[in-house]
């Protein structure tokens, strides 16, 4: 099993399905990308464990004296769905730059459009629980850009089984605001409203202070000179690029977005916006390596497990089909 970052030449979900034809490859893998190939407590962390006799690879901690898998703890838990499957999910929602839908999904792995939502929506978990990369701020020696945009439209806009559903509680206009390096990472939010109160705390978490930034003539940045080398850019007077001042990066990222969000999957809720958020900025983090070592990545991510009834708010038998 080769370590991370010399990842196997998987270039197409064929070679997935090809490699992965069984349970016990699949587990082996997780191992090796979890724990590095030297298993630790799923519990407790505790280094020393003994490997457990049985046809399932399983393993007991020395201190805590648990038992425990290579899946305890991750996406893959307590799922009836093979491991081959997820991993084909897995290589197709990292590969697809627009995302794809949990319809297509279903198709290409063989499982029930629900059961290829709640798998997404798992990953998509995976995510926004643990960052692409270990950095937590952008900035310090790059130029940041910052910004704002919207996701949904005005109701009267709206064909009207899309007012509708609009209406109702969730879907309403959603407000996301956005940090991307130059040649860099980027970081979104769903933030409540665009303000001083929303946009510079979410500049304070995301962005070192002293970092170069450049935004748009938005008042909420008025003040964020204070805290970083500020210099806007005003779009009410066709001023797109003035030297290094633009915004040309993150509006980018915008337009990759909503291509996604409206040609993919038409709108999410506000509920499960953030995960499609992290979606997308973990293709984008990631775009400068191999669809092999992307699919490594959210393979090493999946320690982080969510269930259907804490996902939906719903008990599973209670839970309706998502369509998106």
């Amino acid at each position: 099993m080769q370590p991370l970052g010399k990842a196997l030449p998987f270039r197409t979900i064929n070679d997935i399905a090809i490699h992965f034809q069984d349970k016990a490859t699949c587990i082996e893998y997780i191992t090796q990308l979890r724990w590095n190939g030297k298993p630790k407590c799923a519990f407790c962390e505790h280094e020393h464990v003994y490997e457990l006799k049985g046809a399932n690879k399983r393993y007991k901690c020395a201190k805590c004296r648990k038992h425990f898998s290579a899946i305890k703890g991750t996406i893959f838990e307590n799922s009836t769905v093979p491991l081959a499957k997820w991993f084909m999910a897995i290589f197709i929602m990292s590969t697809h730059r627009k995302g794809i839908s949990s319809v297509q999904v279903s198709r290409n792995i063989g499982v029930t459009q629900k059961t290829a939502w709640f798998m997404m929506q798992r990953v998509r978990n995976a995510f926004k629980m643990q960052s692409f990369n270990t950095v937590t701020k952008l900035g310090g020696d790059k130029v940041v850009e910052a910004d704002e945009c919207y996701l949904g439209g005005k109701p009267q806009n709206m064909h009207k089984s899309k007012r509708l559903l609009a209406q109702k509680d969730g879907y309403k206009k959603i407000v996301i605001a956005g940090a991307v390096e130059r040649s860099g990472k980027v970081k979104v939010e769903a933030v409540e409203k665009t303000s001083v109160y929303t946009l510079i705390p979410f500049l304070i978490k995301n962005v070192h202070q002293g970092s170069k930034l450049m935004t748009d003539e938005h008042l909420a940045y008025v003040n964020a000179g204070r805290v970083y080398e500020h210099q806007s850019i005003k779009h009410i007077v066709r001023e797109y690029v003035r030297g290094e001042v633009h915004t040309n990066t993150i509006e980018n990222f915008w337009s990759l977005l909503k291509r996604g969000i409206y040609g993919t999957y038409h709108f999410v809720s506000t509920k499960h916006v953030q995960n499609y958020l992290e979606e997308f900025a973990f293709r984008f983090n990631s775009r400068e390596i191999t669809e092999a070592q992307r699919f490594d990545k959210l393979i090493s991510l999946s320690n982080h497990r969510i269930d259907y009834a804490t996902l939906t708010g719903k008990q599973k038998d209670k839970g309706q089909t998502k369509k998106a």
